[in-house]
């Protein structure tokens, strides 16, 4: 069975959720691939994790904008979150202000918003990017919007678990403050992963291939989980899944 870029990614994140230490998954605005993920995930486990997309309708629990969703992270009631970022650098440290020697960057995006304390308070963050080129994966951000690693003396109980991209699955060891390498898409090679990394990652002998998303996987996500992926991200169920809940 053929499959798409975005189907790939979907099914390699929602294999990270199905876990029994991830019992609620919150996913930020304009995100429809982990969404779909969690989405996937949770049909997979038997209705495990608990699933927030926010900005959706039956998914979305929080009814008071971001304060309600920083309260959950903070009292330790979210297990996973996603983030992402303009660069990332080798330390897992996040750029989403913009590029150039601030505060007069060249080029300005959307902020961080509350991407700092999440990236502290939520036990596994999955940084996302699909795109894995040198523009992004930097070997020092123009600008640290969120941390990915601190002082052993503060406290911490967040942080970076993986990294995933449209190349490769990272892990991130924050004791020493590296990525490792840990599966490549098929038809890419480790040489490719590093050509296209900015900064020195820790390759292991053997590197697997990623696993290929299963037949009933797919069919999950082009059905029932595409239509609940249609309740916010619409026009992504359409192109992408080819649900089309208005049909």
């Amino acid at each position: 069975m053929t499959y798409s870029r975005d189907e790939f990614l979907i099914t390699t994140i929602a294999r990270l959720l199905e876990t029994p230490d991830v019992r609620h998954v919150a996913v930020g605005a304009a995100s429809p691939i982990p969404g779909a993920a969690a989405l996937l995930a949770r049909k997979v486990n038997g209705g495990t994790p608990r699933v927030s997309l926010i900005h959706g309708k039956a998914t979305n629990p929080f009814c008071d904008g971001g304060r309600e969703i920083f309260d959950a992270a903070g009292q330790g009631r979210i297990d996973v979150f996603f983030l992402g970022g303009v660069q990332i650098d080798g330390q897992a440290n996040l750029n989403l202000v913009g590029t150039g020697e601030y505060p007069t960057v060249d080029k300005r995006f959307s902020g961080s918003f509350g991407s700092a304390f999440m990236y502290f308070t939520v036990p596994k963050v999955i940084l996302f990017r699909p795109e894995h080129s040198r523009r992004v994966f930097v070997p020092k951000v123009d600008f640290i919007s969120a941390p990915g690693v601190s002082d052993p003396d503060v406290y911490r109980p967040g942080g970076p678990k993986y990294l995933v991209t449209e190349l490769c699955m990272m892990s991130f060891n924050r004791d020493v403050g590296r990525f490792k390498l840990e599966s490549v898409t098929p038809g890419r090679t480790v040489e490719e992963v590093l050509d296209n990394t900015g900064f020195e990652i820790d390759v292991p002998d053997h590197v697997p291939e990623t696993p290929a998303p299963e037949e009933e996987r797919l069919a999950l996500l082009r059905s029932s989980v595409g239509v609940e992926v249609a309740d916010t991200y619409p026009a992504f169920a359409k192109d992408v899944l080819g649900v089309d809940v208005a049909a």
